[in-house]
């Protein structure tokens, strides 16, 4: 009887690891390296250990309540996507109440994790959830729910600021403005490989907003998500280091041109996936900025 029991319990627990994407991580670092970008420049390099340590725990408890959310927002389209109809709510191995207690669970223990946080960091912990629960719905009404994304993606750097310096500054939002427009590059991509099935299920994606021009919005995209962090890094004063990130990260968003121009569903979704290599080329220009640059002397 025991081991019966042990059996169902580690079966939910992997139902709930595939419902939170425990087992893609993509997701989590996506949403982690904004917020990583936030927290080494507005610490001028130096950021808090706790500060840091509440921000990657609480992006994973986060990016798992959210995609616990959006699949119980998508219960119902998800088993008509290719891709998706074997995820644990769109084949009714979890139930609604069930995704929704998780989610509810998820979210209180990312709450009681920011409350060693100043008060202006967790003021704006109010919107940061409200944007994580609302985005799956976009996708009934929005041309462009990827935009939406961008700002709950990437809510981590306001986030970072208020809780290293106690305000948010211009230069914070203009951060969260080049985030806004990575995530329309690199979740479009992700869209295209279900364009054909949200087509006919009737959801709204940047991919069949901007039909044929896709490709070319994409690449657009990382363009003003590159020349928003220059002009951030030249409001700083940044010099090769930090440039030489965001010339690295170009490199790998002309890669993604080469994985996206025909269209292919495998290769867009590699292109989707590399994008990790994107964010970590820009932190790595930030750390090597701050960390360093100073030791030799530039």
């Amino acid at each position: 009887m025991i081991r019966i029991n042990l059996h169902s319990l580690r079966r939910r627990l992997d139902l709930y690891e595939r419902l939170m994407r425990l087992d893609k991580p993509i997701g989590i670092l996506l949403l982690l390296w904004p917020t990583l970008w936030a927290l080494w420049i507005a610490s001028q390099g130096h950021p808090d250990p706790m500060t840091l340590w509440i921000f990657i725990l609480g992006t994973v408890l986060m990016r798992s309540a959210g995609c616990v959310i959006n699949d119980y927002a998508d219960r119902d389209f998800d088993p008509h996507v290719q891709r998706t109809r074997e995820r644990p709510l769109a084949a009714r191995q979890v139930g609604g109440g069930e995704a929704l207690m998780l989610a509810a669970i998820l979210s209180l223990c990312a709450f009681v994790l920011i409350l060693p946080l100043n008060r202006e960091a967790l003021w704006l912990s109010f919107p940061a959830l409200f944007l994580a629960a609302s985005y799956p719905y976009t996708k009934r009404f929005l041309a462009i729910p990827q935009a939406y994304l961008g700002i709950a993606f990437g809510f981590g750097i306001p986030m970072g600021f208020a809780a290293t310096l106690g305000e948010v500054p211009f230069l914070a939002w203009m951060m969260l403005a080049a985030n806004v427009a990575w995530a329309m590059a690199y979740d479009t991509e992700y869209a295209m490989v279900d364009r054909e099935d949200d087509l006919k299920i009737g959801i709204k994606t940047s991919a069949i907003s901007f039909g044929r021009f896709d490709v070319i919005a994409i690449m657009l995209c990382y363009l003003v998500t590159l020349g928003l962090l220059a002009w951030v890094g030249h409001r700083l004063g940044y010099g090769w280091c930090y440039q030489a990130g965001l010339i690295i990260a170009a490199m790998i968003a002309g890669y993604h041109y080469t994985l996206i121009r025909n269209r292919e569903r495998d290769r867009c979704f590699k292109a989707f996936l590399h994008n990790n290599w994107f964010g970590a080329a820009v932190f790595a220009g930030i750390v090597m900025e701050l960390n360093l640059a100073p030791a030799l002397g530039h």
